[in-house]
């Protein structure tokens, strides 16, 4: 396929809404022909703000049409498997935000689907297209540290999302760790044998109600004979808060920096300068460059770096965690397959 993708975007929300606008604005080679929302009137004042031709609030509608190539599944999670399955059988190409699934053997089931029906698939771990964590995986592939033997990451948002969001979301690993456990196989080039998680409730006292926590500290070990260490953080007043540091047998990789800009002030009052305020600030050009990669992906009908396998692999480990931390006992485990 040479000629334009033609898209629909699926799901409205924050991300749905960031994801349309950067298929407008930032992907070649695509269009997006519609937008879809089952919130009356969302679609089309979507459509309208973004001047889209089309919109609906039929996701099920969309996915019969024969104009559209591919989908960008950015409904609640609760729906992934749903509307992948859909997609799929009617040989849609598919984009889906992270966690495929909630569950494992959900999982499982739907990556069958995309087997069998060969479509493409790919999962929103945008990080694997940050420009500084990919120039960081060329850098350890080519030996520049030696061999990679612990990887350090954490990820704090400046704040909770509400009771209603926490209750859906599977919880602190597998809404947030999650992106730490896909870049830290992907960077250190091995895949995680055990987890073992630990947390509290530092702030939130509505988190007891959710079954969840707004502090989490996850220990990592790697077929390979790595190790590592991942935080996260509901907790961070300061600014939005995302590095990783690999060591290696012969230096080490830092990740990433809490300066927006490039810009410091000096007063008689002390040193300032600007932190990231949110994730989408911090990874904007990964963000882009997913989508862009999805649709040369679909054009070259060739299989993303990150998918449906790798999603599987990821929620296991995050689910591993919560069990972790409820029994207060590391889980190990194989690598997944599919």
């Amino acid at each position: 396929m040479t000629q334009q993708v033609r898209c629909a975007v699926l799901g409205l929300g924050r991300l749905g809404y960031y994801h349309a606008k950067n298929m407008i604005t930032a992907v070649t080679s695509a269009s997006l022909t519609i937008v879809v929302d089952p919130m009356p009137g969302r679609a089309e004042q979507v459509a309208s703000d973004l001047g889209v031709e089309k919109y609906s609030d039929s996701p099920s509608e969309v996915m019969k049409d024969p104009d559209i190539d591919a989908v960008i599944i950015v409904t609640p999670t609760s729906t992934h498997a749903k509307m992948i399955t859909l997609a799929a059988e009617h040989g849609k190409q598919i984009f889906v935000e992270k966690p495929l699934t909630l569950n494992v053997e959900e999982s499982k089931a739907v990556s069958k689907v995309i087997e069998e029906t060969g479509v493409i698939c790919q999962v929103g771990f945008m990080r694997r297209f940050d420009p500084a964590y990919a120039d960081a995986k060329k850098r350890i592939d080519s030996g520049e540290i030696g061999d990679p033997i612990y990887f350090k990451g954490f990820t704090r948002d400046q704040g909770s999302p509400p009771a209603d969001f926490i209750r859906h979301s599977g919880g602190l690993f597998v809404d947030c760790s999650i992106h730490d456990y896909d870049i830290a196989r992907y960077l250190m080039g091995s895949e995680i044998t055990s987890v073992s998680g630990h947390g509290r409730i530092l702030k939130y006292e509505f988190m007891k109600e959710c079954n969840d926590i707004d502090q989490a500290l996850s220990y990592i070990e790697f077929e390979s004979g790595a190790a590592g260490d991942v935080e996260a953080s509901r907790i961070s007043p300061y600014g939005h808060d995302i590095r990783a540091e690999i060591i290696g047998t012969k230096g080490s990789i830092f990740v990433g920096t809490l300066r927006n800009q490039d810009v410091t002030v000096q007063t008689a009052a002390g040193s300032t300068y600007e932190i990231i305020p949110d994730f989408q600030t911090r990874f904007h050009d990964a963000y882009c460059l997913e989508l862009q990669h999805f649709v040369e992906c679909v054009q070259n009908k060739t299989k993303p770096i990150v998918n449906d396998v790798d999603a599987t692999i990821n929620l296991e480990i995050a689910l591993a965690a919560t069990e972790s931390l409820h029994s207060r006992r590391p889980v190990y485990f194989k690598k997944t397959t599919v």
